[in-house]
């Protein structure tokens, strides 16, 4: 028996589910945790189906959460989707249930849960819940918003099918989801637009971009800069693949300064691996795309000497 076979049949087992995603959720997050339940609940309508987690984040328009109780991970199976490590798991009761299944495309570095399903060659989690339908129609059913979900995670992962991870099997399994009529230039104008207040800071970045002869690249968010162009955090991830519209721009990293003082790293490259430099400082992620942490303006110097470094090693 695989993986799947082995989730499918422990979801038929379970009559409450509760699906988590990861904190400060993006389209894949949303997509993947409610397109699955959307399509558990058109398959097994006499389960009682949960998505829980903090806020959406300016996302709303893709789901929103649902609130419950300690008492309804009492005998409840657990899934949590596009969440590599445990303490990035949105509502920490998620290992309050009695079977917890994780779903995930990042490198497993950090296991946890009694199943784990993990496909680093994916695209994006919702590609992998679309594959999992896919594979098992004769149980699970589709719906048109478990279609526009799944589709609106793949777009966001796929930087709209730009992106290396994008393979045919992500296109064919997109296609099979725009066959269900949801509206797509909907959703892709949904993800792809920004505030006036991110479109400034847009030009900051392109105007203070610091990029290095051999194409490694760095912005510095202040506290003070966010406030002076009113964004928050959340709202800066529009901006982090803006650099690798340069030509000469191998790989970079956005410093985003926190309320607390510590810095938020988003980083992305065109080839050279950065997931190793997000691993050394309390992060992870792709090959190409990860996300870190430095707790202060010298520890910013040292990740982008390491990304400088892995430039050049490539």
């Amino acid at each position: 028996m695989n993986v799947q076979e082995e989730i499918l049949q422990t979801i038929q087992r379970y009559q409450t589910i509760i699906i988590h995603r990861h904190q400060r959720p993006d389209p894949d997050a949303l997509g993947s945790q409610v397109g699955l339940a959307e399509i558990l609940r058109n398959s097994f309508p006499d389960k009682t189906i949960y998505q829980v987690g903090g806020p959406v984040e300016g996302l709303d328009y893709l789901a929103q959460m649902h609130t419950v109780t300690d008492e309804d991970y009492q005998g409840a199976l657990v899934i949590v989707t596009d969440t590599a490590n445990a303490p990035r798991v949105s509502d920490q009761r998620y290992d309050k249930g009695a079977k917890l299944i994780k779903i995930d495309h990042h490198p497993n570095d950090e296991p946890y849960g009694d199943i784990v399903w993990v496909n680093t060659q994916a695209s994006s989690c919702s590609e992998m819940i679309a594959a999992f339908w896919s594979d098992h129609q004769e149980i699970l059913k589709m719906n048109k918003e478990a279609a526009r979900l799944l589709y609106a995670g793949i777009v966001g992962d796929t930087g709209r099918f730009l992106y290396p991870a994008t393979t045919a099997t992500t296109l064919r399994l997109a296609a099979d989801l725009l066959d269900f009529g949801f509206d797509a230039p909907k959703i892709n104008r949904q993800i792809d637009q920004i505030s006036s207040s991110v479109a400034r800071l847009s030009g900051y970045v392109y105007e203070h971009l610091e990029v290095d002869e051999i194409g490694a690249g760095k912005v510095i968010l202040s506290q003070e800069l966010q406030q002076s162009f009113g964004v928050v955090d959340s709202e800066t991830s529009a901006i982090v693949s803006l650099p690798g519209k340069i030509e000469d721009v191998l790989a970079w990293a956005i410093f985003v300064e926190q309320p607390e003082g510590y810095y938020r790293v988003r980083m992305r490259s065109k080839g050279p691996v950065i997931n190793e430099i997000a691993k050394r400082h309390h992060g992870g992620g792709h090959p190409l795309a990860s996300g870190a942490n430095a707790a202060d303006l010298e520890e910013v110097a040292v990740i982008y000497q390491e990304i400088q470094e892995a430039i050049r090693q490539a």
